[in-house]
């Protein structure tokens, strides 16, 4: 699949469908977002200690398999998909090539072939308790993502830095007021439902493990979380998001054999 080839997108009544159900959850689920953060056992913070999550160590200890993993998915960089291309209501944040994505999983659904490429990543994500979502988020030289607001406070974002280019003061992220670095084998953890804008203004690109896991609540707040997390996961924008990925899938499986 060439480089800013998009995936075919639902068209008609079905990705109208799909808008307006995304439209009517994102306000339910911002509602919630006020009783998620005072139940939260880690604190209602833009950014969090990863002392905190001792899942952590294990990813950090391990983390140039990964990086090695990765750079046999990056011999491919061109037939990976844009971010926009799999979550298709997100295009007002990226419109080009500049952020390519390789999901290993989202909101439960596996992508298995994707995994069988990484396995030590995939053995190394299965550790993480409340794990929703899995991905190398790929940013090219000179992108920037404008300033956004994740959906749902019911989960945090986890980045692992695999590939950070030079001077890394020119590839960072803002979350709230607070802006941050990445470092090669170094985690950020933060609540993406604080404005957040993310630049690589180097000439080289800049790679990390992107998860996010539920956030640690408590009593019933984690069932109800749970339950959310669920609809979600069964929700036209999981499916479609999945839908999308399956059609790349099968594009990228062709430029493999073709490669063959």
């Amino acid at each position: 699949m060439p480089a800013d080839s998009a995936v075919s997108p639902a068209t008609g009544p079905r990705e109208k469908a799909s808008r307006a159900a995304n439209v009517m959850g994102n306000r339910i689920l911002r509602g919630l977002d006020r009783l998620l953060r005072e139940r939260s056992l880690v604190g209602a913070d833009a950014f969090f200690e990863a002392g905190r999550f001792p899942w952590i160590a294990p990813l950090e200890a391990s983390w140039q398999l990964m990086r090695h993993e990765l750079e046999a998915v990056l011999c491919h960089r061109d037939a990976l998909p844009n971010f926009q291309d799999i979550i298709s209501h997100e295009r007002h944040l990226t419109s080009d090539a500049g952020w390519k994505t390789y999901f290993l999983l989202g909101y439960g659904r596996q992508f298995p072939r994707n995994m069988a490429r990484c396995p030590e990543t995939t053995r190394l994500i299965r550790g993480i308790p409340g794990l929703t979502t899995a991905m190398f988020s790929i940013l090219a030289p000179g992108k920037r993502i404008p300033p956004h607001r994740g959906p749902y406070a019911g989960v945090l974002r986890y980045h692992l830095a695999l590939h950070v280019p030079q001077p890394a003061d020119r590839c960072g992220i803002r979350v709230g007021t607070e802006v941050r670095h990445w470092e090669e084998g170094r985690s950020l953890v933060f609540d993406d439902t604080y404005e957040h804008e993310v630049w690589n203004e180097t000439s080289g690109t800049r790679v990390v493990l992107f998860v996010d896991v539920k956030r640690p609540l408590r009593g019933t707040a984690r069932w109800l979380n749970d339950a959310i997390i669920q609809l979600i996961a069964r929700s036209p924008y999981v499916r479609d998001a999945a839908a999308r990925h399956g059609l790349w899938e099968k594009g990228f499986e062709q430029t493999l054999r073709d490669a063959d």
